[in-house]
């Protein structure tokens, strides 16, 4: 099959690692070639951590400017930073509550307006699913799982060839047991809302 590229990107603590194993966990238990790779910049402090994973035949999980099929952020201001890896046929699916820098709270930096971002995405990109997945992950149980929200929101894209059951299954195994039904219930409630928009 032709690769499929996605482009995580996060801050350090969201979770964008677990959820790239639980991807690539979903993708041996369908069968389906993966790579990965991952960028953890200063991850520990709230930096720039970003996974790339390639679903098919692909040599490289480098993902150039202008080559990502699906961009997936947990961070606003995180997806608008990597709106270079999109093209036209890009999907982009956002988390629309920010965590702000210390150099904003501080009053050295200016966060981005959300509203130009969301436009700047619709423009640039074929389908922006724009939501605010951390007030879904705390109806879930934990403001932790925004990861597993996301993911459901992916899964109900269509966008990568992995089926609900596979990624479910991967969850099962990837993730502490004392908070399975919490990400479950997390991944249903992304699924929804990726539905409605």
């Amino acid at each position: 099959m032709n690769p499929i590229r996605l482009i995580i990107v996060a801050v350090g603590g969201q979770g964008n690692l677990l959820a790239s194993r639980v991807l690539g966990e979903a993708a041996l238990l369908a069968d389906l070639p993966v790579r990965m790779s991952e960028i953890h910049g200063m991850a520990q402090r709230g930096g720039v951590v970003e996974s790339a994973i390639v679903f098919g035949d692909a040599k490289s999980t480098i993902i150039s400017d202008g080559e990502a099929d699906v961009l997936m952020g947990f961070e606003p201001s995180e997806t608008l930073r990597a709106a270079n890896k999109c093209n036209s046929n890009t999907t982009v699916i956002t988390n629309l509550s920010p965590l702000m820098p210390f150099t904003v709270n501080i009053g050295r930096g200016i966060y981005p307006d959300l509203a130009e971002m969301q436009e700047l995405l619709r423009r640039k990109t074929v389908k922006l699913i724009a939501f605010n997945a951390t007030a879904l992950a705390k109806e879930a149980g934990n403001t932790m799982a925004v990861n597993m929200v996301l993911l459901g929101a992916l899964i109900q894209t269509k966008t990568i060839p992995l089926s609900v059951e596979n990624v479910k299954e991967a969850m099962k195994t990837t993730t502490k047991k004392a908070f399975l039904d919490i990400n479950l219930k997390a991944f249903d409630l992304g699924f929804s809302a990726a539905g409605r928009g």
